[in-house]
């Protein structure tokens, strides 16, 4: 095995460092894309390109403002509970 092998073997070892601040959760950004693209992937019966990238924008699109909101209402409910 090389040198390289090794070395990228071994980055996969210890997880990602993400802190706990807003730029950090761009990094759902990605996730939310694969996870559209393979739901749309398996759900749609016959897969034509067009369709198939709206369908996936729109479920991206939906589950990115859910989050939004979500993150929203819990931060009000968390700014309740402690004022």
């Amino acid at each position: 095995m090389s040198i390289m092998t090794s070395y990228i073997l071994a980055s996969f070892s210890e997880p990602q460092a993400i802190g706990m601040n807003p730029q950090s959760m761009l990094w759902l950004l990605p996730l939310v894309a694969a996870i559209a693209i393979v739901y749309k992937t398996t759900k749609i019966p016959k897969i034509k390109p067009f369709n198939f990238i709206k369908d996936v924008v729109i479920l991206f699109g939906s589950i990115v403002v859910f989050m939004a909101i979500t993150a929203v209402i819990l931060y009000v409910f968390a700014w309740l509970i402690i004022e």
